[in-house]
C-alpha cells in the first residue's frame, strides 16, 4: 500500500521543474565561490593588499565551502535533504546581504568564510536529493544539468560580477546575489517535495564515522584523485588567462577579457547530454575523452598567439571538465553504496578543496612572469588526473544510474 502511494507521488512531480529549481539555485549559490575573481586588483586597491592577500578573499570561501561539505551529509542522512537546502540558502541569504555592508579587509575574508560554510549545504545535498526523488531513468540527466549549473557558475560569476562592479561598485554585487538568494529560498521552500526520510534512530556520530570507511575503497580514492583536478585546473586557468590576455600581444580590456570569458559557457553546453553520451560509449571512456580534451585545450592555450585561438582552447578545456564532472559523481554515487551521501559530500569537499587550492597556485605562478610555463603545469595536473582514470574499474550500473 505504502509503495502504491510512493509510485503515485512520483508519477505526480513535475520532474523537470525540479531539475530546473535544483539547476538555478546550483548555479546562483556558486558563483558566490567566483565573483571574486575579477576584483584581484579591485579590492587590491580598495584595502591596499596585495595579491597574496587578495586571493585570501576568494580561497577563504571555497576552503570553508569544502570543509562544509564535510559536515553536511551526515547531517542530511540523519535529518533530511530539504531541510538543510532550506536551512542553507535562507542564511546564505543573510550572509550574502552582510558582506555587501563591509569596508574591512578582515571583515570581508570573515564573512566570506561563513558565506561559503553555509553555501556548502546545498550543491552536493541537491545531487544526493536527485539520486534519490528522480527515478533510474532520468537520474543522470538531473546530475547532468545541476553540475552543469555548479560549472557554469565559475564563468557567470566572474561575468557578473565584472559588469556589476564597473556599474555600481563592488559592494552592489552582493545585495543584487542577496536579492536573488531570497527569491530562490521561496521557490525551494515552495516547489520542491519533501523526500521520505526512513525512520532511525542511529546517532549522528556514526553518519560521521563513515566518512572513514571511505578510505578503504580504493576506487573511491581513485574518483576523488580525479575530482580534486577539475575545479583546480578551472580555477586555476581563469585566474591566470585575466593576465595572459593583459599581454601587449592581446592587450585586451577588462571588458573585453569578460567577453571571452563568457564564451567558455559553450563549453558547458555538452554536459547536458552527458546522460545519452555515456549510456552509448560507456562512462569511463566519456570521463577519459573529456579529460583528453582538457588536457589538450589547456597545455595549447600557453602557445597561443592568436586570440580566436585562446577562446577556441578555452571552449576545448571547459568542454571536458563539463564532460568530467556529472560522469565521476555518478561512478561515485555507484561505488558509495549506502554511504551514497557521505561519499557524494566528501567528494564535493575535494572538489572544492581544489577550487579553494587553484587561485593560490594560480597567484603563486603568475608571480614567476611565465605564462605559457603556468599553463603547461596546469595541463600536467589535469594529465595526472587522466593517468589515474585508467585505474578506474568499469560499472555498467554506473552508466545507467
Amino acid at each position: 500500500m505504502n509503495q502504491a502511494i510512493i509510485n503515485e507521488a512520483s508519477q505526480k512531480r513535475n520532474y523537470p521543474f525540479i531539475t530546473f529549481i535544483l539547476f538555478w539555485c546550483g548555479l546562483t549559490l556558486l558563483t558566490s565561490m567566483y565573483i571574486t575573481i575579477p576584483l584581484t586588483s579591485v579590492f587590491s586597491e580598495e584595502f591596499q593588499i596585495t595579491l597574496d592577500q587578495t586571493s585570501w578573499i576568494g580561497s577563504s570561501f571555497s576552503l570553508c565551502y569544502a570543509l562544509g561539505c564535510l559536515l553536511y551529509g551526515p547531517i542530511s542522512d540523519k535529518y533530511g535533504r530539504k531541510v538543510l537546502m532550506v536551512t542553507s540558502i535562507s542564511v546564505l541569504t543573510v550572509v550574502t546581504f552582510m558582506i555587501g555592508f563591509v569596508h574591512s579587509y578582515h571583515a570581508l575574508v570573515f564573512l566570506r568564510a561563513v558565506q561559503g560554510l553555509v553555501a556548502a549545504a546545498f550543491a552536493p545535498i541537491s545531487l544526493v536529493y536527485a539520486g534519490e526523488m528522480f527515478p533510474p531513468n532520468k537520474r543522470v540527466t538531473a546530475v547532468g544539468f545541476i553540475s552543469t549549473g555548479l560549472l557554469m557558475a565559475g564563468i557567470i560569476g566572474q561575468i557578473f560580477s565584472g559588469l556589476i562592479n564597473q556599474l555600481l561598485g563592488w559592494n552592489a554585487i552582493f545585495f543584487i546575489l542577496g536579492v536573488v538568494y531570497l527569491f530562490s529560498a521561496v521557490l525551494v521552500i515552495i516547489a520542491l517535495p519533501k523526500e521520505d526520510l526512513p525512520k532511525s534512530n542511529e546517532h549522528i556520530w556514526s553518519k560521521f564515522k563513515q566518512i572513514k570507511l571511505l578510505f578503504h575503497q580504493p576506487q573511491l580514492l581513485l574518483c576523488f584523485a580525479v575530482t580534486f583536478m577539475l575545479l583546480f585546473t578551472l580555477v586555476g586557468m581563469y585566474t591566470i588567462l585575466g593576465s595572459y590576455l593583459s599581454l601587449p600581444k592581446f592587450g585586451l580590456t577588462s571588458d573585453q577579457i569578460l567577453y571571452v570569458r563568457a564564451v567558455g559557457i559553450i563549453g558547458m553546453i555538452v554536459a547536458f547530454f552527458v546522460g545519452s553520451i555515456s549510456k552509448r560509449f560507456g562512462a569511463l571512456t566519456v570521463m577519459r575523452a573529456g579529460l583528453f580534451l582538457s588536457v589538450v585545450g589547456l597545455f595549447l592555450l600557453g602557445f597561443s598567439t592568436s586570440l580566436i585561438a585562446v577562446v577556441i582552447l578555452s571552449v576545448i578545456f571547459v568542454a571536458g571538465i563539463a564532460v568530467v564532472s556529472p560522469v565521476i559523481i555518478s561512478l561515485i554515487s555507484q561505488k558509495g553504496g549506502n554511504a551514497r551521501g557521505t561519499a557524494i559530500s566528501f567528494n564535493a569537499f575535494v572538489l572544492f578543496l581544489g577550487a579553494s587550492a587553484g587561485p593560490i597556485v594560480a597567484v603563486q605562478l603568475l608571480k614567476t612572469g611565465m605564462l605559457t610555463l603556468s599553463f603547461i603545469i596546469l595541463s600536467v595536473c589535469l594529465l595526472i588526473g587522466l593517468g589515474v582514470s585508467f585505474f578506474l574499474r568499469s560499472a555498467a550500473s554506473a552508466q545507467g544510474r
